[in-house]
């Protein structure tokens, strides 16, 4: 079993940077990718930004590009956000994401592969004067 924990959310004024953690335990070995979701109340969750395990290849959501980066630790199986020049409309939960791909034999004998997502509890970011 895979646990993310998110840490690092506070209020930041506007136009400040923040830097949201999110270390992975268990069974890493079957994360092909993890990624960071925010959601604030009333609306839908939407993503930020992917980064997969094995080469690095990241994938931003347009209100963010060029202002977030994410990263990676493969030493100590942590990926990070790095947010600069937030904004009000930033305020939100943010929720670090493990995709799962676990390949194993079926009860027919076939090689199948079980998809899941993981998802840590969240941490705060709020953007305020």
């Amino acid at each position: 079993q895979v646990q993310l924990v998110e840490s690092g959310g506070v209020l930041v004024p506007p136009g400040g940077s923040l830097k949201l953690s999110c270390a992975a335990s268990g069974s890493i070995f079957s994360l092909h990718a993890m990624g960071w979701y925010r959601q604030a109340p009333g609306k839908q969750r939407e993503l930020v930004a992917t980064i997969t395990t094995a080469g690095g290849t990241t994938n931003y959501a347009n209100s963010v590009k060029g202002r977030f980066t994410i990263s990676r630790d493969e030493a100590k199986n942590t990926v990070y956000l790095q947010m600069n020049s937030l904004k009000p409309e930033d305020a939100a939960m943010y929720y670090c994401n493990g995709h799962l791909t676990d390949w194993f034999y079926n009860a027919y004998g076939v090689r199948s592969l079980n998809e899941s997502f993981v998802w840590g509890q969240g941490t705060q970011v709020t953007v305020s004067s």
